[in-house]
């Protein structure tokens, strides 16, 4: 017997992005009915002989249910079937011509068939193996008691049946091959950009350990010396002054236990003192020596070493994009401190904060279209991590940030980080 299919409630093609594909399939099924519906009575009763009643009653049964064949089309097959078989043996109780197809006539065929073809879109390989062997059986064991003797003619509806089953088949697995992998595709660009921005945090905190470290190792030889260089302090503060460096001491194990989880094989070079505005020029200079001209307008002031190094890491990727995507173009690059126009409001730019007053260090690169039309990428193989890493970067001193294409063809990167230790996230 063959197993009924899980209810599925949504018409064939459903899922289609037009809306004329997801109406063709009742379109089709409307004008079968339709069609057929008339013609089998007109065939039965006027070329076959068959009874006015009889006829009426089995064109209904083989023609009506194609319109539910979008919604359930195996169980309208059962009731087609049903009814083909039911009228090949009625038509063997009359005398018809043996030019006549029996035991299925032509109409019979057209609406079998495209009822295949709807099966073949819905239901899995083994029902519609069973639904073809079924109509097979069928064919082969009504042909032994043929009036007329049998013909190849006779297997006219299982040959036309397992091609529509078929090519159904091959349709829906097609698409559900191309649902797949766009599924995939999704998931793998979520996946990546989740990866892209992890990896980013990581870098970023390996960096940051230097300048931490800075602070607490001066804080522990500030909290060592003190009885040294302090004169005559009551023993209780000698204590406390202990206990501060001890705990300094510490907590700087703690984050070289940190940075141990968070390096990795590729990571290189973190011993090294990071960045900040001081080194932002020799990143300019040597940017200019590669690809073209570099204008830059420099700052001399004092700004904590994260901000700092946020600068220098948001011009160091901003000049990379230059290279990779206009090479040659003019670029300019600005840093200057200011205190926000604005009011004593905060507002929101691109999903960060700006705070209330204070100074804040603005960090400008603007790149002109290049002079013609790079033939390629001058870099192949980065780090993908782009306009995520200063997006990072910027929300971790609680700055804002805007970039975007301009309407001459080139591009801009702003940032603005907030320079006081309150305005500082």
């Amino acid at each position: 017997m063959i197993p009924v299919e899980a209810e599925r409630p949504r018409a064939l093609l459903a899922g289609a992005s037009r809306r004329w594909v997801r109406l063709l399939p009742w379109a089709v099924a409307f004008v079968l009915c339709v069609a057929l519906l008339p013609t089998t009575i007109v065939v039965l009763t006027a070329d076959y002989g068959l009874n006015g009643g009889l006829a009426s009653a089995l064109a209904v049964a083989q023609a009506a249910p194609l319109l539910l064949a979008v919604v359930r089309p195996l169980q309208a097959w059962y009731v087609v079937f049903v009814a083909d078989v039911a009228g090949a043996l009625a038509l063997l109780t009359v005398d018809f011509q043996e030019r006549l197809l029996w035991p299925f006539p032509p109409m019979e065929i057209v609406g079998y068939v495209g009822l295949c073809l709807a099966l073949g879109l819905r239901e899995r390989r083994r029902t519609l193996l069973l639904v073809w062997l079924a109509t097979a059986g069928a064919n082969v064991g009504l042909g032994f008691a043929a009036p007329h003797g049998t013909g190849a003619k006779d297997l006219l509806l299982t040959i036309l049946g397992g091609v529509a089953l078929l090519l159904g088949g091959a349709l829906r697995e097609r698409y559900e091959v191309q649902r797949r992998l766009a599924e995939q595709e999704t998931i793998s660009e979520a996946e990546r950009g989740r990866r892209t921005l992890l990896e980013e945090r990581a870098r970023i905190a390996r960096e940051l350990h230097d300048v931490v470290a800075h602070h607490m190792s001066v804080i522990t030889v500030q909290a060592d010396t003190a009885e040294y260089r302090l004169a005559a302090l009551p023993p209780d503060v000698r204590e406390e002054f202990t206990s501060i460096a001890a705990t300094a001491r510490e907590s700087l194990g703690e984050m070289r236990r940190l940075l141990g989880v968070l390096r990795n094989e590729e990571a290189h070079g973190e011993l090294v003192p990071q960045p900040g505005l001081a080194q932002i020029g020799q990143l300019v200079e040597a940017t200019a020596r590669t690809v073209g001209p570099v204008d830059f307008t420099p700052c001399d002031a004092e700004v904590p070493e994260a901000v700092g190094l946020s600068a220098y890491r948001i011009v160091q990727e901003a000049l990379a994009n230059v290279v990779r995507h206009a090479p040659g173009a003019a670029t300019h690059v600005s840093l200057s401190v200011a205190r926000p126009a604005g009011g004593p409001g905060d507002r929101q730019t691109d999903g960060q904060r700006e705070g209330p007053g204070g100074e804040r260090l603005t960090v400008l690169v603007v790149n002109e279209p290049p002079p013609e039309p790079p033939a390629g990428p001058l870099e192949v193989g980065g780090t993908g991590h782009g306009l995520v890493g200063m997006r990072e970067r910027v929300r971790l001193v609680g700055g804002t940030l805007d970039v975007g294409p301009l309407p001459d063809g080139g591009f801009r990167v702003a940032a603005q980080l907030p320079l006081t230790e309150e305005d500082i996230t």
